[in-house]
């Protein structure tokens, strides 16, 4: 048989859960998660189903099936210092996975895995070997039997090649508190011998990890305890490429045909020697290196990310400079070129990810953009790290001063991580604490954003709210269901005077934080006591209106008044309509190509978010406070309208947050016309 190619591994994947075992194929989510401010970049095929795990949303289906754009560059999953020194770092990559929502367990997601592995793509079972939990004392659990008798009875494994693991391989935990379980993972033994059997769990390279099924049926309780959720779920995560190299006999994810789509069009690019794959040749880690950040780059930026010097923006900067300089050292580049490789990522990728294809000319034209204005200062930077280098040598140091760092960083744009690179590859390490003591002093100190609700996973069931009357009105009355403390839905009992929780209620008028929009405020009265509410929050189908019982007493069972508090709401509304104003002078002054990123919203100010690839001048930002407020003396109508989304679509003008998620039907704002159906592309016309 030949062999697959990455593209066809990937399709049989997804044919074989969808195809056969009726999973829903859910496209990939992008890779840069606008309604997750918990991430930088998608780093798992779950983030998108986060809600489902936590229990505070739902899908209309109960199994699922995908490839998952990834990044892991920055935050708490970090690969970028490692990407070309080995054979299977990576910054971006794909995560294939399939799911289970209260459905199928352990016994169909062991057979089903071993079916793909063994019997599709024909993988031996003598190489295959299987991991599970072997139990833990400090949280009473004992081994995974279950899972270990499921793989000897269901799977012609051999017995030996079953293996106990402990709770750092073997469990999973979405994080200190939440849902969990333990995992079986699945290890092929890549010994010509197969003589791997104790490399199982060694991190080693000629016995590796391609298939994690974790069994989601805890919930991490805040104390540190367990507890059995009520439904059950499946998790799976197989690295794309890994498994690639696997199927297609090569000893290096890098040795995959999707990359050597990427390498062919380095060396034509640069006329470098051809990639050799050796470890120990800086020309072929530049080869890695570019062609892995050039990937993260194409992705990151097609799903909305912008370079900047702060967060997101920072790493996508900084992954677009290590690659420059890898070109211009190892390569000999004098002129922008990463911008020249994005076609063959296109080429390689863009059939499973259109996107990269959509948007091809725009990735193009930021890296471009970025590129110029890089390398303006990287020959400078450059030679004074090679004088500062020297200069440290000579006088037998081995750490590059803090001041030094700070000023390839300030003057000559070197990020610090690129500068730590180029010192290891000198023999040498930086003074990180003098660096960070320099950029304190430099850095003016930011706000302290406002104390939120922190929910991870409730414990019990929790009330669905019709929300609707927040747009008809700021009174109404309601019955209190229950409230929210310490995770816990209590369905019975009495708040009094000083206790703060989330309170629930079958319908209400309070808008809860969404779209950039804060929460309202106000206060919920019952017959006996005052519920101040602080804050208001959407947890799937459920309002929390969040406080403390101000005086008295509250009971569940109790009718109670609601009331916005109107000195926040109108203003905040004003606000609202501001921002959409705002997004149409914009791209009246700069054009088409700006995209809202987000808003933040509140009674006092209105921030909008927006990727241009340079700062306003003062000319334009005058310009568009004239249009703004030229449109708010003319006291312009304000049309609402509630449409199919696909209908809402069509309407002349539509602007919507590029990576945001829509209900269809979709709710639609109108400024300038008093009906939808006169709507022109010169009006204000956004999915609110």
């Amino acid at each position: 048989m030949s062999i697959r190619s990455a593209n066809q591994i990937r399709q049989e994947f997804i044919d074989f859960f969808a195809s056969k075992h009726g999973h829903t194929f859910v496209p990939s989510s992008p890779v840069v998660p606008l309604d997750d401010p918990t991430l930088l970049f998608t780093n798992a095929g779950m983030n998108q189903f986060k809600d489902v795990f936590l229990g505070t949303g739902t899908r209309p289906y109960r199994r699922a099936v995908n490839t998952q754009k990834c990044i892991r560059a920055g935050g708490k999953h970090n690969d970028l210092d490692d990407v070309g020194k080995d054979t299977y770092h990576h910054t971006f990559f794909e995560m294939l996975g399939n799911w289970s929502f209260g459905d199928y367990f352990k016994e169909e997601a062991i057979r089903w895995a071993w079916q793909l592995l063994t019997e599709v793509w024909g993988l031996d079972p003598t190489r295959l070997h299987a991991t599970v939990f072997e139990g833990d004392s400090d949280n009473n659990l004992g081994a995974d039997s279950e899972a270990s008798e499921i793989w000897a009875k269901a799977t012609n494994i051999p017995k030996e090649h079953i293996h106990l693991g402990n709770k750092k391989d073997n469990f999973w935990e979405m994080g200190d508190t939440g849902p969990c379980g333990p995992c079986t993972e699945i290890h092929i033994d890549l010994t010509p011998d197969k003589s791997g059997k104790s490399l199982v769990n060694k991190g080693s390279d000629r016995c590796i990890e391609i298939w994690n099924n974790v069994f989601i049926q805890f919930n991490r309780n805040p104390d540190g305890t367990l507890s059995t959720l009520p439904a059950k779920h499946v998790d799976t995560g197989m690295g794309f490429e890994r498994v690639s190299s696997v199927l297609q006999g090569k000893k290096s994810n890098y040795d995959i045909d999707l990359f050597g789509t990427l390498f062919a069009a380095i060396q034509d690019l640069t006329n470098a020697p051809a990639y050799t794959g050796r470890l120990d040749d800086m020309r072929d880690t530049a080869y890695r290196v570019v062609a892995d950040h050039i990937r993260a780059l194409s992705f990151s930026l097609a799903d909305g990310a912008t370079p900047s010097n702060e967060k997101r923006g920072y790493v996508v900067r900084s992954i677009l400079r290590r690659a420059e300089r890898y070109g211009r050292q190892y390569f000999g580049t004098r002129e922008p070129f990463l911008h020249k490789l994005v076609p063959a990522v296109v080429e390689a990728m863009g059939g499973a990810f259109p996107e990269i294809r959509q948007r091809q000319s725009e990735i193009q034209r930021i890296l471009v953009d970025e590129e110029e204005s890089f390398l303006r200062t990287l020959d400078r930077g450059m030679r004074l790290f090679t004088d500062v280098a020297e200069k440290t040598k000579k006088s037998g140091g081995k750490v590059i001063g803090g001041h030094d760092v700070f000023d390839l960083h300030t003057t000559y744009g070197l990020f610090v991580d690129i500068t730590r690179q180029m010192a290891e590859e000198e023999g040498l390490a930086i003074d990180m604490p003098g660096y960070q003591q320099k950029m304190e002093e430099f850095r003016d100190t930011s706000g302290k954003g406002r104390k939120k609700l922190v929910i991870t996973a409730l414990e019990g069931e929790i009330p669905p709210c019709n929300d609707s009357l927040k747009h008809q009105g700021m009174a109404t009355t309601a019955n209190f269901l229950g409230y929210v403390t310490d995770n816990k839905v209590q369905r019975a009992g009495t708040l009094k005077a000083g206790d703060t929780c989330a309170i629930v209620v079958d319908r209400t008028c309070f808008y809860a934080e969404q779209g950039g929009q804060v929460g309202d405020v106000g206060s919920a009265t019952s017959p006996t006591g005052r519920f101040s509410i602080d804050d208001t929050q959407r947890l799937g189908d459920a309002i929390l209106h969040v406080g403390r019982v101000e005086s008295g007493f509250i009971e569940v069972g109790q009718e109670v008044f609601l009331q916005v508090d109107p000195e926040k709401r109108l203003p905040t509304m004003r606000h609202h309509t501001v921002t959409h104003l705002m997004n149409l002078a914009l791209r009246e002054v700069v054009g088409d190509k700006v995209d809202q990123k987000g808003s933040l919203v509140d009674h006092e100010k209105t921030r909008f978010d927006f990727t241009h690839d340079k700062p306003l001048t003062p000319a334009e930002i005058s310009r568009v406070e004239d249009l703004v407020n030229d449109r708010i003396r003319a006291n312009l109508p304000v049309t609402v309208a509630t449409m199919p989304l696909e209908e809402a679509k069509k309407i002349p003008g539509v602007r919507a947050v590029f990576g945001e998620k829509y209900p269809d039907p979709v709710r639609v704002v109108l400024v300038g016309q008093d009906a939808v159906a006169q709507a022109t592309a010169t009006d204000s016309v956004e999915f609110c």
